[in-house]
């Protein structure tokens, strides 16, 4: 689609208009830059109650006395709902409008965090979790596709997403701070309710400060297939889960074959229906499915060895939960400079030379962390946590626009939602197999270190986990915990530097494969579609000229 020539411009071919995009000439105003500051609260509050909750385990569990299943659906359920639910609320916001969507399910949010705060039973604050996972999910690819829509300048937009997955590091980082303030003055559902004047101000201003999109044409939402993209995300997930608390057996091995043929017979299922759920025809682009794959790759890596991380900052080398909160403040400093740089050094460089290089920066990071009594130094532990976070976010920052950019704008809900599985799957998987991996070296060492004086119940938590071992030898005489609790440090910390080197070879060939696949990748910041001659023979619609610029085919 070419736009009018100027009454002073010479006259050409068709096929050879210089054309411009007015979207992408148009600079956002005053209204886009506040609206997302609006779009940023939500993101704040999902990412902050992914970890808000952790400080107030003992004071509901006191309250409420949940079992310890209960417990642990309490915790979890949440990020089970926000995984599974998604694909769907990505593609329903295509459907019914993504401000429309996003003001529901903030409503949602806002009254399932109320019914969290008073819960008074385990069965009532599992299901306002639960809840609030599936009102999370609407928010999250509602708030990444009305960026697409706000924001037409690639430079802009680029900034945008990266304050938008800044909120959710600042989150995750505040969760348990502001968590620890309000439980310091108020009980335990208070930190619920910091949700709902955040909410109530969202559905006052959205109305005013964000645009409605949606597609022009779609069919009737599939019931069925939203059930089964529900069910299989959930079954993999809690299977993977389950493998890193206890280790493969019957009943991971049952999630994850419900999980696995729920997900084949979801596939089949979108290829045959004229409306699918899941667009897969936009898995072929390029600049979709490689950046979903690098992001699944670095969340996998990046996920898995945190939980590891501040394992070893408490339990090796000694810090308290809050002095090791402090610790990695660095690394998430850093991850926020490195998402915040990206759109600087994407201004500059191919976003495959961009790319290339933070996973190289990872990789280094990974790298320090490899090497014999690199994890029980403190500050070995944080100056390698902070480069790897320093690369990681730039990478998954990128991945995002790209994925975002190059999908089209009726299909810019799906896409973002797909990129988001993509990343809670990544998460889930990298804690199951890493984490299996360290367990199976630590448990491989430990088996035969117990000796036969413990107690069986002791001699299990000692063989199972280095928590376990320090909470079951504090109870034990100083002369036994003397000789098996360096013994269980160190065979922990040798499962953590053979998860180094696996996370390091990763992160070499994602940047191997990046180099390779984006070699020829440049980009038009400005997608200036043909004043400077591009070489498209017409001008390109701005989504598929981010695609093609991406492949490489247009430069």
């Amino acid at each position: 689609m070419s736009a009018p020539t100027r009454p002073d411009a010479p006259l050409a071919s068709p096929a050879k208009s210089p054309a411009k995009s007015p979207a992408i000439d148009n600079k956002a105003t005053r209204r886009e830059w506040i609206g997302l500051l609006v779009l940023a609260l939500p993101c704040l509050l999902i990412a902050m109650d992914m970890t808000v909750l952790h400080l107030a385990v003992p004071h509901l569990t006191a309250s409420l006395n949940p079992t310890s299943d209960q417990l642990l659906w309490i915790v979890d359920i949440y990020g089970f709902f926000i995984a599974g639910s998604l694909i769907t609320m990505g593609t329903l916001g295509d459907r019914i409008g993504r401000r429309k969507l996003l003001m529901i399910g903030g409503g949602c949010f806002g009254a399932a965090s109320v019914l969290a705060a008073f819960s008074d039973t385990p069965e009532m604050l599992i299901f306002a979790r639960g809840v609030l996972g599936i009102a999370g999910a609407t928010l999250m690819p509602s708030t990444l596709s009305l960026i697409r829509s706000m924001f037409h300048n690639d430079k802009e937009r680029s900034f945008a997403i990266a304050a938008w997955m800044t909120t959710f590091m600042v989150g995750t980082a505040a969760g348990p701070l502001l968590g620890g303030l309000v439980l310091s003055y108020f009980w335990w559902g208070a930190v619920f309710l910091l949700n709902v004047p955040v909410m109530v101000l969202l559905l006052i201003v959205a109305p005013i400060l964000l645009p409605e999109h949606k597609a022009e044409s779609f069919g009737r939402l599939d019931l069925f297939s939203a059930a089964l993209s529900l069910g299989s995300v959930l079954a993999i997930i809690y299977g993977v889960k389950v493998i890193a608390a206890y280790g493969f057996g019957s009943d991971a091995f049952a999630a994850l074959a419900f999980g696995l043929l729920g997900a084949w017979i979801f596939i089949r299922r979108q290829r045959k229906l004229a409306d699918p759920l899941l667009d897969l025809d936009l898995l072929k682009q390029k600049t979709i499915s490689l950046p979903i794959v690098i992001q699944t790759a670095v969340i996998f890596a990046g996920m898995a060895y945190f939980l590891f991380l501040s394992q070893a900052l408490q339990l090796v080398i000694g810090l308290t939960p809050i002095q090791a909160g402090l610790s990695m403040l660095p690394a998430t400093v850093a991850g926020i400079v490195g998402s915040m740089g990206a759109p600087v050094l994407m201004g500059r460089f191919k976003p495959g030379q961009v790319m290339t290089g933070a996973l190289i920066l990872t990789a280094i990071g990974f790298g320090m962390l490899s090497w014999p009594g690199s994890v029980v130094s403190l500050y070995v532990l944080v100056a390698g946590a902070t480069i790897f976070s320093l690369g990681i976010t730039p990478v998954a920052m990128i991945c995002t626009d790209m994925v975002v950019a190059s999908a089209p704008s009726d299909r810019a809900g799906s896409a973002a939602a797909m990129s988001e599985t993509s990343a809670e799957l990544g998460g889930a998987l990298g804690i199951a197999i890493l984490g299996s991996v360290g367990t199976a070296i630590y448990r491989d060492v430990m088996v035969k270190a117990v000796p036969s004086g413990v107690g069986d119940e002791a001699a299990d938590a000692i063989r199972s986990t280095l928590g376990g071992a320090v909470n079951a030898l504090s109870d034990l005489p100083a002369s036994i915990s003397s000789d098996i609790l360096p013994l269980a440090r160190a065979a922990f910390t040798d499962g953590l530097q053979v998860i180094s080197i696996i996370c390091t070879i990763l992160m070499v060939l994602s940047a191997i494969g990046t180099l390779i696949a984006l070699r020829d990748a440049r980009c038009d910041t400005n997608n200036d579609d043909g004043a400077d001659g591009a070489k498209s023979d017409a001008a390109l619609d701005p989504a598929l000229k981010q695609a093609a610029c991406a492949a490489g085919t247009v430069e």
